[in-house]
C-alpha cells in the first residue's frame, strides 16, 4: 500500500477516518494517531472503519510472505494500486486472481496479446495497459530469477537492520534506502513498475519492515520484528 495517510483512508475525510468505529477523534495535536475501536483494539485510521480493510489489517498486512506466488501477487497488486486507493484493489482481488491465473508466474509469463486483450476488456479489474504489461513482464522476470536464488531471496535480502517506530501516521515513511536499492535491483533484473514507493509498500505488506503504529495491537506480531523494532533472533539473517 502506498501513501498511507492519503490513499488508504480512501475517500473519507481525515477526521472521519480518525474517528474510526469508536466515533472518537484522538486528541493528538502532532499527528494522526491510532483509533481505539469498539472491540478494544487500536488500529491505524485506514483500518478502523471498513470491514474489509480491518480484516486485511488484522490477519494479513505485515505478516511475512516467502512463497514466490504470494510475493508475485503482492508485487502486481501494489503496482495496480498506484494512483488508486488500496481498498479498491482489495475489493477487486478475487477478480484479479481469476484473471491472472491465480498469480502463477509460469502461467502469466506465457500470456500473449490475446490475453492482454482479454484483460483490457475485463471490467472487474483495473484496465490499465501499462500495468497489465508490467504484470506479464514481472512474471517472466520472476521465472528468470529462479536461476539466481529466486524472488523471495532477493526481496528478503533487503531487510534493514531496524524498522520505523511511528507513533502517528505522519511518521510512517513512504520509501527507504532499502526500498530504493531493491527497486534498482529489480529493474536491473528486468522488472518494471517497481519504483521505490511501490517497493516500500510491498516491503510493508510482506513483513520485511514493520510500520504498524507503536500502540497498534498488530505491532511486533509478525515474528520478524519485535514491538520495539529489533529483529527477532529467530528471524535474524532471513
Amino acid at each position: 500500500m502506498q501513501n498511507h495517510t492519503q490513499n488508504l483512508i480512501d475517500t473519507r475525510t481525515a477526521d472521519e477516518a480518525r474517528a474510526g468505529a469508536s466515533g472518537t477523534v484522538p486528541d493528538l495535536a502532532h499527528g494522526t494517531g491510532s483509533v481505539l475501536c469498539e472491540d478494544g483494539l487500536r488500529r491505524p485510521p485506514w483500518a478502523a472503519r471498513d470491514p474489509l480493510l480491518r480484516e486485511y489489517y488484522d490477519t494479513e498486512w505485515g505478516m511475512p510472505v516467502h512463497d514466490e506466488a504470494g510475493l508475485y501477487e503482492r508485487l502486481v497488486l501494489e503496482g495496480f494500486q498506484s494512483g488508486l486507493s488500496w481498498v479498491t484493489i482489495l475489493r477487486k482481488r478475487p477478480a484479479f486472481r481469476e484473471a491472472f491465473a491465480g498469480f502463477s508466474p509460469d502461467a502469466v509469463a506465457a500470456f500473449d496479446q490475446d490475453d492482454v486483450a482479454r484483460l483490457m476488456a475485463d471490467e472487474r479489474i483495473v484496465r490499465n495497459g501499462r500495468k497489465i504489461d508490467a504484470a506479464i513482464t514481472n512474471a517472466r522476470a520472476t521465472v528468470e530469477l529462479r536461476s539466481d536464488g529466486g524472488l523471495s531471496e532477493l526481496i528478503w535480502s533487503f531487510r534493514p537492520e531496524s524498522t520505523p517506530e511511528p507513533q502517528v501516521m505522519e511518521e510512517v515513511p513512504s520509501r527507504s534506502p532499502e526500498s530504493e536499492a531493491l527497486a534498482r535491483e529489480l529493474k536491473r533484473r528486468g522488472f518494471s513498475f517497481v519504483g521505490p514507493v511501490t517497493i516500500f509498500a510491498l516491503m510493508e505488506a510482506v513483513g520485511v519492515v514493520d510500520t504498524h503504529l507503536m500502540d497498534s495491537h498488530r505491532r511486533g506480531t509478525s515474528g520478524v520484528w519485535e514491538a520495539q523494532a529489533r529483529p527477532c533472533p529467530a528471524r535474524s539473517g532471513t
